[in-house]
């Protein structure tokens, strides 16, 4: 080898070691930051070909950067609702404030003061698709279509009811009920597209042949006459349903008339909203009357908390204690995290060996699930980095007194010259 070659080995391995201990360095200082990935330098040689036979002419060691981004944190409990983990695979899509995505594992989010976003302790926004409008249809490979999660503007909005159900058992033995007259009355508290609360009746009145006769009014429009027989208002019907069992007391889809669901309109006249009604949960079976009702929507009504759902559900809380499904969290993927390319902040930022983004929704596909109170910690093992630190240290120091050799013999060489 020649003294120029000792020089490059020394220099070039004193080069790698810095390297490896600038990546211990960094993984000990983020063993406490939420979602950190710990860096990993590898080696390998890098030769010159020989000038001549029998001559060596040495090569130099290249360094590469790795970070084991698919090698999970352990997940520890929270106080905070908003305190987002991934249990699996995937990553949260956040954006900085000049709008640019990237992907992340640092579920820390809190609601911004200034802008009312969730972000995290970087300053990033958490992003997803809003509810408001009907279960979202997202594109698989792109994050464009994302909105900020902001509970901010539902408070101020009000969702018309679409659809209500009646649930339980009819009575089989139940008296037929005289005509003009119910044998039992419910009543489902609706809401209009300005949030006006709307209370619609449900009259059940049953048949001779064992079917029943579902009667729904507007109760404002149309009061339950009073006295002491059980009447139906006289006019004003907002629709009417035929209910028929089958042998096992469950509700039938068959003969003229009878239907599972009805859609009706909610005003008189054909002014109101339009909900659909359905029936499917009823039986008639022996015993009394035991009904439950249940209809969506809701009024305008202040924001008080929210919770998050493990498919990634985000839930806004109201102070009359009701909640609405607002946005849904997704969860991006790639063919190769561990190829991501890490950003300040936390953040990775997808590149050509990692593969493109594919966007779902968590517990699909190999997709983790999304656990709230609770944050992935760092998988830095600060003992494992001291014992790498200390092993390059000594390295490092072998590849110096390599370094110091080739000097001592190029300046007897330089020597005999003289």
């Amino acid at each position: 080898m020649s003294l120029i070659g000792v020089l490059r080995s020394g220099v070039s391995g004193m080069n790698a070691q810095s390297n490896r201990i600038s990546t211990v360095a960094e993984n000990i200082q983020n063993s406490g930051t939420t979602g950190y990935k710990r860096s990993s330098a590898e080696f390998s040689s890098l030769l010159i070909a020989d000038s001549a036979g029998g001559n060596y002419n040495s090569g130099s060691v290249e360094t590469k950067v790795r970070r084991s981004v698919t090698e999970g944190g352990t997940l520890n409990a929270t106080t905070s609702k908003s305190d987002l983990a991934i249990d699996g695979n995937g990553f949260f899509v956040v954006k900085d404030p000049s709008g640019a995505p990237y992907l992340t594992r640092a579920g820390n989010f809190k609601v911004d003061g200034v802008t009312g976003n969730f972000s995290n302790a970087a300053g990033m926004t958490l992003m997803g698709y809003s509810l408001l409008d009907g279960e979202p249809n997202p594109t698989l490979n792109s994050v464009t279509d994302m909105v900020p999660i902001n509970l901010a503007s539902v408070s101020t909005r009000a969702t018309p009811t679409t659809e209500a159900s009646l649930s339980g058992k009819l009575p089989l033995d139940g008296a037929v009920t005289p005509g003009g007259q119910y044998a039992k009355k419910y009543s489902l508290v609706t809401y209009d597209k300005l949030g006006k609360s709307q209370t619609l009746d449900v009259y059940l009145s049953k048949n001779t042949g064992g079917t029943w006769t579902a009667s729904i009014y507007n109760a404002a429009a149309n009061p339950t006459p009073a006295g002491s027989t059980p009447a139906l208002p006289a006019a004003g019907q907002l629709g009417t349903a035929t209910l028929s069992f089958d042998a096992q007391g469950r509700l039938a889809n068959a003969g003229t008339g009878t239907a599972k669901s009805i859609t009706l309109n909610t005003a008189p006249g054909g002014a109101g909203e339009n909900i659909t009604l359905d029936f499917s949960g009823l039986n008639q079976l022996a015993g009394d009357y035991s009904v439950d009702g249940k209809a969506d929507g809701k009024a305008p009504a202040a924001v008080t908390g929210t919770e998050f759902g493990a498919d990634g559900t985000v839930y806004a809380s109201f102070e009359d204690g009701t909640r609405l499904a607002a946005f849904k969290v997704p969860l991006a993927t790639v063919k190769s995290p561990d190829n991501l390319q890490p950003r300040s902040g936390n953040v990775y930022q997808v590149s050509v060996d990692s593969g493109d983004i594919q966007v779902g929704f968590a517990n699909q596909n190999g997709r983790g699930g999304i656990k709230s109170g609770a944050l992935e910690q760092s998988n830095v093992d600060v003992s494992t980095e001291l014992t790498a630190m200390i092993e390059s240290q000594s390295v490092y120091t072998a590849n110096s007194k390599v370094f110091t050799t080739g000097n001592e013999m190029l300046d007897t060489l330089m020597n005999l010259k003289r």
